[in-house]
């Protein structure tokens, strides 16, 4: 058995080495490393922007920012922390940034009864659930706290930081996206 844990620690630091590498090319500027990368997390960065946007359009929009984020700003990346790691918080934040951009932020973030979302049905079948199309029809400030919160593992304290909110804003947030969820799912 400890040689099958060996040989998995090895392949690992085999892959770290790897991506290393690949990082320090893109640095020095080699477009086809970055290409790599792109295909490498594509689908990653993707999936956490879908999460936080609930709008394919808008995720593929803020995936090509975060990409664009990632070419000019990859020499901030100084391997304290694992590659995934740094990306994913670079992620969360050119979403939450890219959002408050867009026409209507404000008009969103306090009118969250208004949402269309709220008034999708979720697809799904009675023997299975989907989340994901529960977390969709969520108002936006509550699908974001509830994304950063319950599914990447953010603290309360650095969502309220992200979203700029207080702390207590962010629990709340949290606390009426469980409530919704809990009542669109019949665990009342």
């Amino acid at each position: 058995m400890q040689t099958q844990g060996q040989l998995i620690e090895a392949k690992q630091q085999f892959a770290e080495r790897g991506l290393h590498s690949l990082v320090d090319a893109v640095k020095q500027g080699d477009r086809q490393a970055y290409q790599t990368l792109y295909q490498q997390y594509l689908g990653q960065v993707y999936a956490l922007c879908y999460r936080l946007t609930a709008d394919r359009a808008l995720a593929e929009d803020v995936t090509q920012e975060v990409f664009i984020q990632l070419w000019r700003k990859l020499d901030n990346y100084r391997g304290d922390s694992k590659f995934s790691t740094w990306l994913h918080s670079v992620t969360s934040n050119v979403c939450v940034s890219y959002m408050r951009k867009q026409r209507g932020w404000w008009h969103r973030m306090f009118n969250l009864e208004d949402s269309a979302a709220m008034y999708e049905s979720a697809e799904a079948s009675a023997a299975e659930v989907d989340l994901d199309s529960y977390v969709r029809r969520l108002p936006q400030r509550a699908r974001m706290v509830f994304v950063l919160h319950a599914i990447e593992g953010y603290r309360h304290e650095e969502i309220a930081q992200m979203l700029d909110m207080a702390v207590g804003s962010s629990k709340a947030q949290f606390h009426r996206a469980k409530q919704l969820l809990s009542e669109w799912m019949g665990y009342e």
